[in-house]
């Protein structure tokens, strides 16, 4: 299983030679492809070779290109994810609307479950009215609790004067975050074999990633809690790279440690089996691990790797 979240930060050229990523400058460095799980383009001053995406598109790496702010804008999806793409698709547009609404329902509950958590982890009295919300949860969320939790979250959370719309380091931080998700659940829908422009509650004609939208939503509080943590004053290169190692913490799921991007992998797969099966219980939710000195998650065995040169530096982030 691929493992390496690979980041070029300045100049460089990519190529593909013998199986292996080059990335040069004056200096060469090679990445066996085998490795890169995520391969993220942070600066348009690189080029890349036509050989080296297709063999990226051919070992299904999530490739993520940065515009001029180093923000991520686009990213490389294969048509055919899987050999049986035609039957996925056709099962997804078989989808009953009585188990779509069911997996949306578990989805918005595991959401506000983790939100209260993370409010207890910081000793906020208002995780018991998130609590309270679960409870009062119908069918679809008909009654919209999700929206009331969210507005109790984010207040409790980062103060009153809070507001998801506001130009600052912790909504750029969330915001980067929160793209890192969508892009992770893009990748798993293609690589399963759906397509990700039909979702379960999320439906907008404009957005590419419906169905990745809907299947995040549990990730989102990894993202938050990460970014109290940090407290940004700003949001640059280092803040960006910490963002990014939120893929490698770990968490329990399917009763066993996993970093974060591998269990989303386990966490989509069993949300598509529910889905084809019609049996919510074969969703898969995960479980955060919590270092008890430290309002913070424990991470897992983690190499970092700085290969810094003249003109360029890459940087990449191994959970092993």
């Amino acid at each position: 299983m691929s493992w390496r979240t690979v980041v070029i930060s300045s100049s460089a050229k990519l190529d593909y030679q013998m199986g292996y990523l080059i990335v040069r400058n004056q200096d060469v460095v090679k990445i066996h492809i085998s490795e890169i799980s995520i391969l993220m383009i942070e600066t348009t001053s690189v080029s890349l070779t036509a050989a080296l995406l297709c063999e990226l598109t051919k070992k299904k790496i999530k490739v993520i290109f940065c515009d001029e702010k180093r923000n991520p804008s686009s990213e490389l999806i294969p048509y055919y994810g899987s050999h049986d793409t035609s039957m996925k698709v056709r099962k997804q547009i078989a989808w009953s609307e009585d188990i779509k609404t069911s997996v949306w329902t578990e989805i918005v509950t595991e959401k506000i479950r983790k939100q209260a958590e993370n409010l207890e982890r910081w000793d906020r009295t208002e995780a018991q009215m998130l609590y309270e919300y679960i409870t009062q949860i119908e069918f679809g969320d008909a009654t919209n609790r999700e929206g009331h939790a969210a507005k109790v979250y984010f207040n409790a959370l980062f103060g009153l004067d809070f507001t998801r719309t506001a130009e600052n380091s912790i909504n750029a931080a969330l915001n980067y975050g929160y793209s890192l998700l969508l892009s992770t659940c893009a990748r798993e829908t293609a690589l399963n074999g759906y397509i990700t422009q039909i979702g379960l509650f999320h439906d907008n004609i404009f957005n590419q990633f419906n169905l990745a939208s809907d299947l995040m939503e549990p990730f989102r509080p990894i993202v938050d809690n990460l970014v109290k943590t940090m407290h940004p004053d700003k949001f640059e290169h280092d803040e960006k790279v910490e963002i990014l190692k939120m893929l490698q913490k770990e968490v329990i799921i399917a009763g066993r440690k996993e970093c974060v991007n591998n269990a989303m992998k386990i966490y989509c797969r069993s949300i598509f089996d529910a889905l084809n099966e019609g049996d919510i219980s074969l969703i898969k939710f995960y479980k955060r691990r919590r270092n008890k000195r430290e309002n913070r998650f424990v991470s897992c065995a983690e190499r970092v790797i700085y290969a810094s040169y003249e003109g360029w530096n890459i940087c990449i982030l191994a959970c092993v």
